[in-house]
Order: structure tokens, then C-alpha cells, then sequence
């Protein structure tokens, strides 16, 4: 076969497989190497002594950002919608990190819902806007994509996993440039830390035709009793959750069961962040100047050391 003609069979194959919009918005020669994610706060921890303020975000989501090439921007809680909607169109990613708030009720879950609602209207429009949600960030995209709560509770508090890889998984955009070895890791070694009280059970989603619609399950797990799901993407959109938790190995240092420090366990979060932020790299947002820029990021906190016995070993508190 000649090369045009091979190129154009590789383009179309691409299409079919990631959906017409995807496929438009992300095909751009254009990258940004300088993305900035933005990080979503949360209400604080009942209980939390360190606690300054009324929100905070844990450390080890921005550390896991960092070290693979992106700034990140925190966005609190309590803002308008405006306010909301200005700092979408400046960021060029959002991550929905883990946490223990009401996913319906809470701020964090309103922040969320704006979010997704810009991030679906973007993507419509060939505005290549990507989402990660983490844990509670897997759980609340859920609701946001089924309009309601499907979760179902699972025995996984404190415990490392391997992953029931699924058919989709070696061809999802999520794992398909995974190096095999690590791939094979994931799927025999119990690296992936699970400490989540709620799950998406392969029934709930396998019934709600919204959910089937718009995620494609790359991984399952179980309690020994119900079949969730641990990894899945969006069909046509750059929207990727995880129930486990790739940042927790580098960066958490609790000692109790479910936390892993071995090299795969590390290099699944360094390939984990790696992909979102090669995402974030396809988007075009940009502060209006330099000096907003400098004035919104991360670096101008301080985390604020909590302990290596606490379930985060930092965290960065917000008024």
C-alpha cells in the first residue's frame, strides 16, 4: 500500500475507534508545553487539627501533576459560576482527586458539575478539554454522566489489587502506549491501592444506559462478592477515572495495608500522570497575562506537614 494511502486508512481507523469529536479535537499538530491543571478543593476532613480555612487539597495530587510535566492551579470552593468559567477557559486540564465529601450536595461536587457541563460544551465544540477523576473524582463523574447515585458498597478499605484488565483495555488511549511489562504488572501484582468505601458495580453501570453510553470499562475488580469497576474512559471524550489510586505510592507514606511502594506500583503512577498530562497538552487555554498566571498557581501556598501517620502526609489548606 503507498503511503497516502496508508496515512488516510490510519486516520479513519483512528475516527471509527475514538469517536468523530475526539478524534477532531485532539488531532492537532500544536501542543502546549507548558500546561497547567487544575486541581479541584474540597470541604475539610471532620476532625482535621491541621485544618486552616474551609477547604483543602491533599498534597500528593499535585506532586503527582508536577512530576509529570504540568503547573496546577487550585480551584476552591465557594465560587460563582463566573468566576468558575474564567478559570476554565486559562487551565488546560481538571483533576477530581479523592476525598470523603457528599458527591451530590457537597461545593466540591457543585465546582465538579460546572466543570463537566464546560468540559462537555468545549468538547462539542472542538475545544479539546480533558477530565481525571481519582477515587471520589471516579465516583462523582459517575453521577455527574447517570444524573444519579449508583453507587453500591464494596469491602475495599485498605487494600492493593490487581487490575481485570478488559478487552478494551490494550487499545483504550488510557493504557495503549503502557510499556507491556507494566501492563502485565497491573494485571498480576497487587499494586493498585484501593481505599473506597463506594463502588460502580458492573451491574449498575451494565443497567444504566447513560453510563454505557458514554464509558468504556478498561478494568473490573471485586470484594469477593460484587464485580466493580476500577479504570474506565469515555468514548468520545478525553475523560479518564480511576477507583485506585496511582498517587499514593510515591507520595503517601501511611503504613497500613493497601498502600504499595514497589517499582511498578510507582511506575503505574508515573505513566498514569504522564498520559493526562500529554491530554493537557492538547488544550490551548492560557491565563489573560503572566502575572494572573503567577498570581493563581500552586506555589504560592504552602502545603502543610501532617505526619506520615495521617492518610495525607500534607495538605494545602484554602480559605
Amino acid at each position: 500500500m503507498c503511503r497516502p494511502a496508508a496515512a488516510v486508512l490510519a486516520v479513519l481507523t483512528a475516527c471509527l475507534c475514538c469517536g468523530a469529536r475526539l478524534c477532531a479535537a485532539g488531532r492537532s499538530q500544536q501542543l502546549n508545553h507548558r500546561p497547567i491543571i487544575g486541581v479541584l478543593a474540597q470541604e475539610n476532613l471532620p476532625g482535621d487539627q491541621f485544618a486552616r480555612g474551609s477547604s483543602y487539597i491533599a498534597a500528593s495530587y499535585v506532586k503527582y501533576l508536577e512530576a509529570a510535566g504540568a503547573r496546577v492551579v487550585p480551584i476552591r470552593i465557594n465560587r460563582t459560576e463566573e468566576e468558575y468559567a474564567k478559570i476554565f477557559y486559562s487551565i488546560n486540564g481538571l483533576l477530581l482527586p479523592g476525598g470523603d465529601v457528599d458527591i451530590q450536595t457537597s461545593q466540591f461536587s457543585r465546582a465538579a458539575k460546572i466543570f463537566y457541563n464546560l468540559s462537555l460544551k468545549a468538547n462539542n465544540a472542538g475545544d479539546y478539554f480533558p477530565i481525571w477523576g481519582t477515587c471520589q473524582g471516579f465516583q462523582q463523574l459517575s453521577v455527574l454522566t447517570a444524573n444519579k447515585n449508583l453507587l453500591t458498597l464494596t469491602d475495599t478499605k485498605a487494600v492493593a489489587l490487581p487490575l481485570n484488565l478488559t478487552p478494551a483495555a490494550q487499545s483504550s488511549r488510557l493504557f495503549q502506549s503502557f510499556p507491556k511489562d507494566l501492563l502485565q504488572s497491573l494485571a498480576e501484582e497487587n499494586i493498585t491501592s484501593n481505599f473506597h468505601s463506594w463502588s460502580l458495580s458492573m451491574q449498575n453501570y451494565s443497567r444504566n444506559a447513560k453510563l454505557k453510553r458514554f464509558y468504556k470499562v478498561l478494568s473490573t475488580n471485586s470484594d469477593g462478592k460484587k464485580e466493580f469497576i476500577s479504570t474506565m474512559e469515555a468514548y468520545r471524550y478525553p475523560f479518564y477515572a480511576v477507583q485506585w489510586h496511582p498517587e499514593k505510592s510515591p507520595f503517601e507514606w501511611i503504613d497500613k495495608p493497601g498502600m504499595v511502594h514497589s517499582t511498578s506500583a510507582i511506575r503505574a503512577c508515573f505513566y498514569t500522570a504522564s498520559f493526562f498530562v500529554s491530554e493537557a497538552m492538547k488544550n490551548q487555554h492560557n491565563f489573560s497575562s503572566p502575572v494572573e498566571e503567577e498570581r493563581v498557581l500552586i506555589y504560592n501556598f504552602s502545603p502543610v506537614y501532617r505526619g506520615t501517620h495521617a492518610v495525607f502526609v500534607q495538605n494545602y489548606y484554602f480559605d
